[in-house]
């Protein structure tokens, strides 16, 4: 990209819906496989340069259990998010989980973000976003209730009370893509790298000043 479309891209960044590249919110219930579709798509593309994986901030320790993030104290967060650290913030299941600002730069020089987010912020990332591409990850009760009882964070009644709130939470609007992650990570990973391929293409190209949800 030439210099001077790359600053006219970060001068749009002031203004919403940030513009000419694409966030793609990856969105489903606990067990799902949301970090392990994202994990496939993120070495399939290793060498990709236009895809940025967005690395989340979580009042969560990190361990070998669950994503690779950032953490941080509950009341270094607080502080974090009124400094305007965060792009988009949001609370979950008692945590509270952050997207760094340096997001809505890498959008608005026309690359392609990818966040798993709660569904419950989608109506925020459409007003932010002019691009927005929603993947839902899925998989069956039966399959959701294996793999949150193998990770044994949460009692069975707690398990149960997750996988009902689930259910009771549909998705709507324009630019979402449904994909069952029930089988082999490699099927639902390869449905999601075409929606990145998708959203790779579109964005391909200096400020253009497009709306469009994918």
């Amino acid at each position: 990209m030439m210099v001077s479309a790359s600053i006219e891209c970060e001068l749009s960044a002031a203004a919403f819906p940030i513009r000419d590249g694409v966030f793609v919110a990856v969105v489903g219930p606990s067990g799902a496989g949301k970090d392990t579709v994202i994990g496939y798509a993120r070495t399939l593309f290793a060498d990709e340069s236009q895809l940025e994986f967005v690395r989340r901030v979580i009042t969560r320790p990190s361990d070998t259990a669950s994503e690779d993030h950032d953490t941080l104290a509950d009341a270094a967060f607080v502080e974090a998010e009124a400094d305007g650290a965060f792009a988009i913030a949001w609370e979950a299941h008692g945590l509270r989980y952050g997207i760094p600002t340096e997001v809505d730069r890498s959008v608005a020089n026309g690359r392609v973000a990818i966040a798993n987010v709660s569904r419950a912020i989608i109506p925020v990332l459409r007003e932010r976003y002019a691009n927005l591409a929603v993947v839902e990850i899925t998989a069956s009760p039966e399959i959701l209730a294996e793999r949150l009882a193998m990770r044994g964070r949460e009692s069975r009644g707690e398990v149960l009370a997750r996988l009902a709130r689930s259910a009771n939470v549909a998705l709507s609007g324009p630019g979402v893509t449904s994909i069952d992650n029930s089988g082999p990570r490699e099927a639902a990973g390869e449905r999601f790298a075409d929606v990145l391929r998708k959203a790779m293409a579109f964005s391909d190209r200096p400020c253009s000043g497009a709306e469009t949800n994918l």
